[in-house]
């Protein structure tokens, strides 16, 4: 059986943003990938903007639980969700293949790099 958040009303999509953007800042945190993620999402924004007010205007979905505010022609919701959902594929994507960002201290910033300053080998 699957709990109903349908509890919390019209913040029900806001809510659910919010605690799945948590989780997405953390694991972009954790990774050091806050500005890459940043960078991402902005690159993509315009077009998934453009997508969600076309299939809001169309009808292919409905959304019921949310606050009813409206930014730009589509829910505060939306927004967030266009910044939530590549955030947090960027931040587990990051979490298990990400090198951690960029070394301080002038340290290697891959395992091959590494190997070739400890065998020596530069160029």
């Amino acid at each position: 059986m699957v709990p109903n958040i349908g509890v919390l009303g019209r913040y029900t999509y806001l809510a659910t943003e919010l605690f799945w953007g948590a989780i997405a800042a953390a694991l972009l945190y954790r990774a050091n990938a806050l500005r890459k993620a940043a960078v991402t999402i902005l690159a993509l924004y315009p077009i998934a903007y453009l997508w969600d007010r076309y299939t809001l205007a169309v009808g292919v979905f409905d959304i019921k639980l949310r606050t009813g505010i409206d930014i730009a022609g589509i829910p505060l919701e939306e927004h967030l969700f266009m910044a939530v959902v590549p955030g947090l594929v960027i931040g587990f994507h990051e979490t298990i293949f990400g090198d951690g960002g960029a070394v301080a201290d002038g340290q290697a910033t891959n395992t091959a790099e590494t190997d070739e300053t400890s065998a020596g080998i530069t160029g």
